[in-house]
């Protein structure tokens, strides 16, 4: 089970980090932090980003740091990913194998 919610957490932090990237987009079209569509973007990543913090605490209270900390670095794997979906962005091949390599290192740190 906790292993399950760091990795909640994980998207969570990954999902926030596009919708941090959406509000960015929005906030250059309309040029001000308080439109409606860039303001929700930039509250649902902030109200995101606050529940999966208390989340990763009660990880924290439950598993060694050392245990559950290279799961983070998901996040490097997801957000590109996600990117490259939802944002339309594109990356080099030799990108992605630097992804693939720090998901190896996730898999090998986590087996550990």
């Amino acid at each position: 089970m906790i292993y399950v919610v760091a990795i909640i957490c994980v998207i969570g932090i990954a999902v926030g980090q596009i919708l941090f990237k959406l509000s960015a987009q929005s906030l250059h079209r309309t040029g001000n932090f308080f439109d409606m569509g860039t303001l929700t973007l930039l509250l649902s990543a902030f109200a995101l980003y606050g529940l999966t913090t208390i989340a990763w605490v009660w990880v924290l209270q439950k598993a060694e740091l050392g245990r559950v900390y290279p799961l983070m670095a998901m996040a490097f794997v997801l957000v590109p990913i996600g990117s490259y979906f939802f944002l339309g962005e594109r990356f080099s091949p030799q990108y992605f194998i630097g992804v693939a390599l720090i998901a190896a290192g996730i898999v090998i740190a986590v087996r550990s």
